[in-house]
């Protein structure tokens, strides 16, 4: 049996490839959990949460890297965040009944995927790719091939209880085995999604690369984790100007906010926005969990 909630890579020793695996496991029924969520959308957002996951660790930042789809279809949203703390976070919204479509332009009724890197050391980089083909794994080959120039292939597997994702890129070295690419691309394809979802990640890679040499290295541990604060929601409602505080306040004695990533909320009542403007950083602010 699989160990749960972690991401490892690997190398092949003789040949410039290397690898990662991904499983989602409590970290992932612990979104599903809040989000209630099933069908398409369940699959889509387990797919865009392990890419983000292999994401962060093949670009080797400090920082996050989010894969957004905004559009009007019957799903009209997915978000999913990974950072370099192996922390992740995600949400998809749908606002209609989804047929039998699997066309990703025509599901969200959107032509792009964006992604967002955000590295400690510098501004965000954001990349826009093509929402091509039937799955992410499709868009995600547009953005390496264009952007990385990085030979890269990326399988999903997904499922109510699990979220994995296994990841082949080539490296640019010398090459003293030419068909080494080819050969362990051949192997990998021949994955079945339930070997994703059951096998440890050794005997997952014993099985498609036996007679290949790979390092292993050690794993990271993986967790759901939200980064909303008291700081944050506080700083979103100083954003909306005192104008529009002071409208708040006279409409309505309270004001509730509620995380759509993790449920908290966050409850300010008069006294609360009308300190907003006062000046210090002490603001009462209650926060309950639902």
């Amino acid at each position: 049996m699989k160990e749960p909630d972690q991401l490892k890579r690997f190398l092949f020793t003789n040949n410039p490839i290397r690898g990662e695996h991904v499983s989602l496991d409590d970290s992932w029924r612990e979104i599903v959990a809040q989000s209630n969520i099933k069908g398409n959308a369940l699959t889509l957002l387990g797919h865009a949460l392990t890419a983000a996951t292999l994401l962060v660790e093949t670009l080797k930042i400090e920082g996050s890297v989010s894969l957004q789809i905004r559009g009007t279809g019957a799903i009209h949203l997915l978000l999913a965040e990974a950072t370099s703390s192996h922390t992740i976070r995600g949400i998809v919204r749908q606002s209609r009944e989804l047929g039998e479509e699997t066309n990703l332009q025509k599901i969200f009724e959107s032509n792009k995927l964006v992604i967002t890197i955000k590295n400690k050391t510098g501004p965000p980089h954001q990349g826009i790719v093509p929402l091509d083909g039937d799955s992410i794994s499709d868009a995600l080959q547009a953005y390496f091939n264009q952007s990385e120039q990085l030979p890269t292939r990326i399988w999903f597997a997904c499922d109510e209880t699990s979220a994995t994702g296994f990841l082949l890129q080539k490296l640019p070295a010398e090459e003293n085995d030419k068909d080494a690419w080819n050969r362990i691309l051949h192997l990998a394809e021949t994955t079945q999604k339930s070997e994703l979802l059951e096998l440890k990640v050794e005997t997952l890679l014993h099985r498609l690369f036996h007679e290949e040499t790979l390092e292993v290295f050690t794993p990271n541990p993986i967790k759901f984790s939200c980064t909303c604060s008291q700081q944050r929601t506080r700083d979103m409602l100083v954003s909306l100007g005192k104008t529009e505080i002071d409208s708040l306040i006279e409409e309505q004695n309270e004001v509730s906010i509620t995380c759509e990533f993790c449920n908290a909320n966050y409850t300010f009542d008069r006294v609360d926005l009308e300190q907003l403007f006062i000046g210090g950083d002490s603001l009462p602010l209650s926060k309950t969990q639902h």
